[in-house]
């Protein structure tokens, strides 16, 4: 039996627990960029992002936060790597949670000032370990390269720094742009924590590698009852790492958005357009399931036969009937 993992709540997201798998992107612009970085995550946040991740790699980007914040309403995540003064003045500003890994950030009384206004005003931390980021020490203990069981032992290092100031509000994340060892990975730390994780193939590539390297990753653990929040990485607009996350879940069964297109290979059989037809429908985000005969398709509802319609009608004969479908369940 798959364990429930704890929840936290990041803005109003909740993640874990019997919570929806919420999809995280990330955007590619500067808080400092406020205007340009808006209009990106309201776009991702319309696009059906649940949260979106920012780096904060300086002061500038960190103090631009509380503008930004109030310019879109989606929950957003700094991104900050060994300067615990930029997470404190993220908090300040309103972000509603962190990425930062306890270990970087120096003395223990870093990790404590951090820690506390995290406490104050509930905000969660994301320990994120990569494959391509281990230190030196964990390389050499696990063989000198990059492996699952040490990705997991840097991931546990961090969390006991924060369970050692009682800090419990976490969400871990473990990739690699090795789809094996990101599964394996997660698979042994599901098996040693109850926190929740954070899914994702970093450095998974461009929009065609990189959504099959994503969907084959990420969908193997959701299908393992394994992960509670996913980020599809893509070198490309980050509204299609989103398209391709809600497919993802959609394949697996676990979250349905819209209509499902089915439609079939085509063959030496096929009479009609179904390429082009299915590429029409898809942009439309509407349900096709039929079959076609020589300049005619048929029409199926609950698998019986509703409607014989000629190609060119096709499409939207189709959509009258998802219509009054739709109507019908109102």
């Amino acid at each position: 039996m798959t364990r429930v993992t704890r929840q936290i709540k990041v803005g109003d997201v909740l993640i874990g627990g019997s919570a929806p798998i919420a999809i995280q992107s990330m955007s590619t612009f500067s808080p400092a960029d406020t205007e340009y970085a808006a209009a990106q995550i309201n776009a991702l946040d319309e696009a059906g992002a649940d949260i979106v991740r920012l780096a904060v790699p300086d002061k500038k980007a960190a103090e631009a936060l509380g503008v930004l914040r109030a310019k879109v309403k989606v929950p957003l995540v700094a991104d900050i790597h060994f300067d615990y003064r930029l997470a404190l003045t993220a908090m300040e500003s309103g972000i509603d949670a962190l990425r930062i890994n306890p270990g970087n950030i120096g003395k223990r009384e870093n990790v404590i000032k951090v820690v506390t206004m995290a406490k104050e005003k509930n905000i969660p931390i994301r320990i994120g370990i990569n494959a391509g980021s281990l230190p030196e020490y964990i390389l050499e203990e696990y063989g000198g390269h990059p492996t699952a069981e040490g990705m997991v032992a840097g991931a546990l290092e961090h969390v006991r720094i924060l369970e050692n100031e009682n800090f419990h509000n976490i969400v871990i994340s473990v990739k690699s742009t090795d789809v094996p060892m990101m599964v394996r990975a997660n698979r042994m730390l599901h098996d040693k924590v109850d926190y929740p994780l954070h899914l994702g193939v970093t450095e998974a590539g461009t929009l065609y590698r990189g959504t099959i390297k994503s969907a084959v990753g990420i969908g193997a653990l959701l299908l393992d009852g394994i992960g509670d929040t996913i980020r599809v990485s893509l070198t490309d607009d980050p509204v299609k790492e989103v398209k391709a996350a809600k497919e993802i879940l959609s394949s697996v069964g676990l979250q349905q958005y819209g209509p499902v297109l089915v439609s079939c290979p085509t063959c030496g059989r096929t009479q009609v357009n179904l390429i082009e037809m299915a590429q029409e429908v898809e942009k439309r985000q509407k349900n096709l399931s039929g079959c076609g005969e020589q300049s005619r398709g048929l029409l199926f509802r609950k698998g019986k036969v509703i409607r014989s319609v000629p190609e060119p009608e096709l499409i939207d004969a189709l959509m009258e009937e998802i219509e009054k479908y739709e109507n019908e369940g109102e």
